[in-house]
């Protein structure tokens, strides 16, 4: 009877579409089911088109294929006569994402007045088919603005996420004509300019439900006074932000009375004097993001007050230039006090056993919520390849199995690795299931003289028996040539894991970039 119910009330294409959500980003997928019959494709084609540039912005353009960009053809198909003789008289065939390396991919060729033209052409057929623009890019466009986009406020009215490099018009015709900006990302902007921040503010004021803002190099903290509209606003992330002499970010944070989550992303002078306007906050400062490539003074005292909001950390050793004491100390406070991480990365270990160890402890400590993992010996092609890395790369392979949890959604390792270490980490991990397993391989010289010693060959079989992968990628880079060797290339195996329900990707294209994922 409640099958019956399903197929005659219609039931049927509503649970399909809920279903279908789930394939939102996985376009292979998606492309199947557009070929299963009518309602399916009628389901899946809505998703494919949504955001079809951003297929090929996480594609890698050495690699790039003509059958996944021919969204761009069938967009110009809609160009007029007049303009489809310019267009022929640049090139005929035509490829991209951000339509600049578009062009570069297809007609091997640079010629700024072909993406400028390419640029202005699709943006006049989405103005003349009423398109709405919901995520616009004005890092990019800005090279190629074009003023006619101003002309039409309804294609940019209903902007939702903006990528912004100040240009001074688009600011004044955002403030008047676009208020539906949900997150808003701005890049570096000229310092103390009063005009530039004027704009800026007004933007940010005309707002109905800004969620999310994030500054990228440069911080005024004069855009979030009390006299802008602030009261929708939850999220604000800081990449590269150097805090020297910002000194009233206690009063920017009190009245912000909805804000449930901040990142601090590699920002610099995170000093005594930013950590003690944060412990001054009457109200919490729920840090969830923390990504460090320096130990600060009185770090301590900022994890004692918001380590239990902390979820995504990262550091890197190597770039930190302090004691073997200090890191060692780092990662016993972020055990301490942060046992709530989700995304966990580690990058430049040094040889010392004893911060391995007391890493291998931080993971335990927080295996219940873990949920990323990346641990990346940070090889440095300039010195090469010896055993400091070969040594590490066996400590984590040989312990990291059997300290990681029941689930995984993402792992990254980028060791040295040797076949028997690493069949060691895989017998040890087999009670793990990870959606996303990923190896970067850094083997000692050339794929000649590896030979059949090559460790691709020699573990696929583990893999496939493990049966607890559902996405994986494997990339050798050999030490002593730029080539690299990568399992995504290779037709037949990538046919022999697919009959055992494991995806072969390009490693590229699998990993994870923080910051990617904090802006989804």
């Amino acid at each position: 009877m409640a099958c019956s119910k399903i197929f005659s009330e219609g039931g049927l294409s509503e649970l399909l579409s809920d279903i279908m959500q789930y394939f939102r980003n996985d376009f292979s997928t998606l492309h199947s089911c557009i070929l299963v019959n009518r309602l399916w494709c009628h389901l899946a084609i809505p998703l494919l088109w949504e955001n079809p540039f951003s297929i090929v912005s996480r594609t890698n353009y050495n690699n790039i294929k003509y059958h996944k960009i021919r969204f761009i053809e069938t967009y110009l198909i809609n160009l007029n006569d007049n303009d489809k003789i310019k267009l022929n008289e640049f090139y005929t065939l035509i490829i991209s994402d951000c339509i600049e390396k578009w062009v570069a991919a297809a007609v091997n060729t640079h010629n700024s007045d072909f993406v400028k033209f390419i640029h202005k052409s699709l943006i006049k057929i989405f103005i003349e088919n009423k398109a709405k623009l919901y995520i616009f890019n004005g890092i990019y466009h800005n090279k190629y603005f074009d003023e006619s986009i101003l002309q039409s406020s309804h294609f940019i009215y209903n902007i939702k996420i903006l990528y912004l490099k100040i240009n001074i018009p688009l600011l004044k015709f955002l403030s008047s004509n676009c208020e539906s900006i949900t997150s808003l990302y701005i890049l570096s902007f000229v310092k103390h300019n009063t005009t530039i921040e004027y704009h800026l503010s007004q933007l940010i004021k005309s707002q109905q439900n800004l969620k999310k803002i994030c500054f990228i190099q440069e911080f005024p903290p004069i855009l979030l006074n009390s006299n802008n509209r602030l009261n929708t606003l939850n999220t604000i992330i800081f990449r590269n932000i150097d805090f020297k002499n910002i000194h009233i970010l206690n009063e920017v944070f009190e009245q912000l009375n909805v804000l449930e989550s901040i990142h601090i992303i590699n920002c610099y002078s995170l000093d005594s004097n930013f950590i003690q306007q944060i412990i001054n906050l009457t109200k919490p400062f729920k840090l969830k993001s923390l990504f460090i490539n320096r130990i600060f003074e009185s770090i301590e005292l900022l994890l004692q007050k918001s380590g239990d909001y902390l979820e995504n950390f990262g550091l890197s050793f190597e770039l930190t230039y302090c004691e073997d004491s200090q890191h060692l100390e780092l990662i016993k406070l972020i055990t301490n006090y942060c046992t709530k991480i989700k995304f966990l990365e580690l990058t430049g270990f040094n040889d010392n056993n004893q911060i391995i160890y007391s890493t291998f402890n931080l993971i335990e400590t927080i295996k219940q919520n873990l949920n990323y993992l990346t641990i990346d010996i940070n090889y440095d092609y300039t010195f090469g390849l010896n055993n400091r890395y070969t040594e590490l790369s066996s400590i984590v392979l040989q312990n990291l199995g059997q300290i990681l949890p029941f689930k995984l959604e993402y792992l990254d390792l980028i060791l040295t690795m040797n076949t028997n270490d690493l069949e060691i980490f895989l017998i040890n991990s087999q009670n793990t299931f990870i959606k996303k397993l990923l190896f970067f391989n850094i083997t000692n010289g050339t794929r000649k003289k590896v030979g059949q010693d090559n460790i691709l060959y020699n573990i696929e079989d583990y893999i496939m028996d493990m049966k607890r992968v559902k996405y994986f990628a494997f990339l050798n880079q050999f030490t002593d040539e730029e080539e690299k060797e990568e399992l995504f290339y290779m037709i037949d195996k990538v046919e022999e894991f697919k009959l055992n329900n494991i995806v072969v990707q390009n490693y590229n294209d699998l990993k994870i970039e923080f910051f990617d994922l904090l802006k989804e």
